[in-house]
């Protein structure tokens, strides 16, 4: 029943494997709201995908990618954000992102990052609205989110997350609650732990690109120090708590990997995750955009055509350089 409208992939189920810990986690911390905003999400993807396959290009099976676009694309999210905006989000994200395109494997950008940057500029209020964490200042805390359906809303914007909180009040969230996730912020971007096991997973499995996961640190770190050096210090986090803070990390590991909207050359993809963790810190600092991950992918993508072309040329001189030599 299930291979009748769905195609397998293994290289989807390999992703979805790796966030599962982060669904469970984000359970725990938000309570059992997180699941069912999730569920929604990959129903709502399923149909407009299946519907616009069958409508566009006379297909009738739905890829598994449905289902990792609609997983990531929660693990971006609010946990109270409201199930309507969460749909009318992956709905956008499915046809704009990728439908339009063409289908899967066509698609110039990351659909989740589409639907995400399409509810930020629509709905800022509801999207940079956040919940108290259930296991409080504790990694582990009894049964916590596992006993709500949701916990409750912060009451100032101060305390939203780590990174708002310091821009707001200049005071830093510890580094163990940051790493470890007992924090408020998004479903899936709280715990460092579990963000880097996931990506460690698919690293593994070969289906997430180290180059461009170390690439975007390497650039994160390097640009965050030269403008220090530079006298910017009042405006750039120190790395490390640039790294904890915000999307950086989910957004390294979980979006600037893409096999379809990232570069093929090896070359490039250095110069991709470059790019990206370089516009991290400087969409950061000098913009109000407070995370700046979503940003920085998603001005890359718009030029990962050209990288790629740039350094398969440049390799396809070289090549016969050497056959002429």
């Amino acid at each position: 029943m299930y291979s009748k409208f769905f195609k397998k992939q293994k290289m989807m189920r390999t992703v979805l494997i790796a966030s599962a810990p982060l669904v469970v986690y984000a359970i725990y911390v938000f309570g059992w709201r997180v699941l069912a905003l999730l569920l929604c999400n990959m129903i709502v993807a399923s149909l407009v995908e299946y519907i616009s396959e069958k409508k566009l290009y006379k297909k009738n099976q739905i890829t598994e990618a449905a289902l990792v676009t609609a997983t990531l694309f929660t693990l971006t999210l609010p946990p109270s954000l409201p199930f309507w905006m969460s749909a009318v989000g992956v709905a956008f994200a499915i046809f704009f992102g990728k439908e339009v395109f063409g289908g899967f494997g066509k698609n110039v950008f990351n659909p989740a990052i589409v639907g995400r940057g399409f509810l930020l500029l629509n709905f800022p209020a509801q999207m940079t609205h956040f919940n108290v964490p259930a296991n409080g200042d504790k990694l582990i805390n009894g049964l916590a989110g596992f006993t709500k359906w949701i916990t409750p809303s912060l009451d100032t914007i101060g305390g939203a997350t780590p990174m708002l909180h310091l821009r707001n009040t200049g005071q830093l969230v510890g580094h163990t609650n940051l790493f470890f996730g007992n924090i408020s912020g998004s479903i899936g971007e709280i715990s460092t732990f579990l963000i880097i096991l996931g990506g460690a997973y698919m690293i593994y499995k070969k289906v997430a690109s180290w180059e461009m996961i170390v690439a975007s640190f390497i650039g994160f770190f390097a640009t965050s120090y030269i403008l220090i050096a530079l006298g910017f210090g009042q405006s750039v986090y120190l790395p490390i708590d640039g790294v904890l803070m915000g999307g950086f990390v989910f957004g390294s590991f979980f979006m600037v990997t893409d096999p379809i909207s990232a570069p093929k050359q090896i070359q490039a993809k250095w110069f991709y995750g470059i790019l990206i963790g370089s516009l991290v810190v400087v969409i950061r600092s000098f913009t109000s955009f407070v995370g700046g991950m979503m940003f920085a992918i998603l001005i890359a993508e718009v030029i990962t055509p050209i990288i790629d072309y740039v350094f398969q040329q440049r390799n396809k001189k070289k090549r016969l350089a050497a056959k002429g030599a």
